[in-house]
């Protein structure tokens, strides 16, 4: 696939072995600054290009790393690809934030998807699967449910839907089926998992509910950088344990 087919690429600089095998990959390069220089012992930024920070440093002794992916699933597309196929990562776990999928979730409700649905054509396209359920990795979402269990973190497992778009016209339109199932909206996971099923790598996605549209709460911007310290701890403890 593509013109480039080892490390570096054109949208990383990182060498082959800087990047553990654990990723975690919250959308903001910013925050994946913020985890590296608040939580990791000896981080090393091991990529800068069009801005996507990537660190990799020691947490409680274990090698991992953490990196921006941006954006949507093109951008998660890319940069997720990138780190299986080229670097050597077997495990990503995204990090971000969401908006609450039914009038039950709450804010800072840490959700863990079970599985990501999506209208977007990205599975089809990237990689000729079709349907639009893609599961997340059992064996990572065991260990972080055991991880939550023995830290007394509460999280919500269920499904997130990945939307293609963050505005949308008002405009009447035909609500899927699998609303029912969804407890969280964001925007990459649909992607990420398309990417670890095509390539035989393991992926996860855990996600603190920022807003709900039924009851109009959401937090500032200043908090969602400042409040999301439980999914970075929780990630971070799951994640040197894969």
């Amino acid at each position: 696939m593509g013109f480039h087919r080892g490390a570096p690429t054109p949208h990383n600089e990182a060498k082959p072995g800087d990047f553990a095998r654990t990723v975690l990959m919250p959308g903001d390069p910013i925050r994946a600054k913020f985890i590296a220089e608040n939580y990791l012992t000896n981080p090393v930024c091991v990529n800068q290009v069009r801005g996507m920070l990537g660190y990799t440093g020691e947490y409680k002794g274990q090698k991992i790393s953490v990196m921006g992916s941006g954006m949507g699933m093109p951008s998660m597309g890319i940069y997720s690809y990138e780190l299986f196929a080229f670097y050597g990562v077997e495990n990503i776990i995204r990090i971000g934030t969401a908006g609450a999928g039914s009038p039950d979730i709450k804010i800072m409700d840490v959700i863990l998807a079970d599985k990501a649905y999506s209208d977007s054509s990205y599975a089809l396209e990237q990689h000729g699967f079709t349907g639009n359920c893609l599961p997340a990795s059992q064996e990572l979402n065991d260990i972080i449910i055991q991880t939550a269990a023995d830290t007394d973190l509460h999280i919500v497992v269920g499904a997130v839907r990945s939307g293609s778009v963050f505005y949308k016209e008002d405009m009447p339109r035909e609500t899927p089926a699998y609303m029912s199932e969804v407890k969280g909206l964001e925007m990459e996971a649909y992607a990420l998992f398309c990417n670890a099923k095509a390539l035989g790598k393991k992926a996860a996605c855990m996600v603190t509910v920022t807003d709900n549209q039924w009851t109009k709460e959401a937090l500032s911007p200043e908090a969602r950088a400042t409040h999301l310290g439980n999914m970075f701890k929780l990630a971070l403890e799951a994640g040197i344990k894969m």
